[in-house]
């Protein structure tokens, strides 16, 4: 992992907690707009992944809050933290009592992120910097996904790939605060959350969060 990368993270988030999640520390913005400015400027481009590694998602918050009041779902599993953010619910899953857990991230400074905020939780996590929908996903029992439906091309591939892992066998636990481009069909509800927000990433300043089980077709 790029020494780059991690330096900045330390350098532009402080550990803290949510309020859902208080049991784990996460290094995070403040601020949106700086943040954001300094990740380009940082690289010397333009065209960088927004800073989502730096903030705890709805969705991330309450898969974690779920793992955590119910460890059975993750407990002796191998766990996947589909496009994993800050790696709030690979944490989760960590101290669940998973056996193994990976997270998932294409953005470096994401990677980075993971990687420091296992570190603060003393849990083992493991990173992987990649695309995994180029391919058919790995064996995993346990895959999550939290708040991925903000987009349609995106929301469509994330859900025909997640699809076929549930095929496959896996178990896949999807979190989304309400998002336009969420699935009508194949999804049971398993859990809700009130998740506080910040007006600065949404339009209001709390979301009902819903953890879902998304049935195998």
């Amino acid at each position: 992992m790029n020494r780059l990368h991690t330096d900045f993270v330390r350098a532009q988030t402080a550990p803290c907690a949510t309020a859902l999640v208080p049991e784990i520390r996460l290094h995070l913005a403040g601020e949106v707009t700086p943040l954001w400015e300094a990740t380009e400027a940082s690289l010397a481009e333009t065209g960088l992944p927004p800073p989502f590694w730096a903030f705890a998602w709805p969705g991330g918050q309450a898969i974690a809050r779920t793992l955590l009041d119910r460890p059975e779902l993750a407990q002796g599993r191998t766990v996947l933290d589909f496009a994993a953010g800050c790696g709030i619910a690979a944490i989760a899953a960590a101290r669940a009592g998973a056996a193994r857990v990976r997270a998932s991230e294409i953005d470096p400074f994401a990677a980075a992120a993971i990687a420091l905020n296992a570190d603060a939780n003393d849990v083992a996590v493991e990173v992987l910097e990649a695309d995994l929908l180029a391919a058919p996903a790995a064996r995993h029992d346990l895959i999550l996904a939290g708040d991925l439906c903000y987009e349609r091309p995106m929301a469509e591939r994330v859900f025909a790939w997640l699809s076929a892992a549930a095929r496959a066998g896996a178990e896949v636990l999807l979190a989304d605060p309400g998002r336009a481009y969420l699935p009508k069909a194949g999804l049971v509800e398993i859990a809700s959350h009130e998740v506080r927000t910040t007006l600065e990433l949404e339009n209001r300043t709390s979301m009902v969060t819903r953890v879902f089980r998304l049935e195998a077709e």
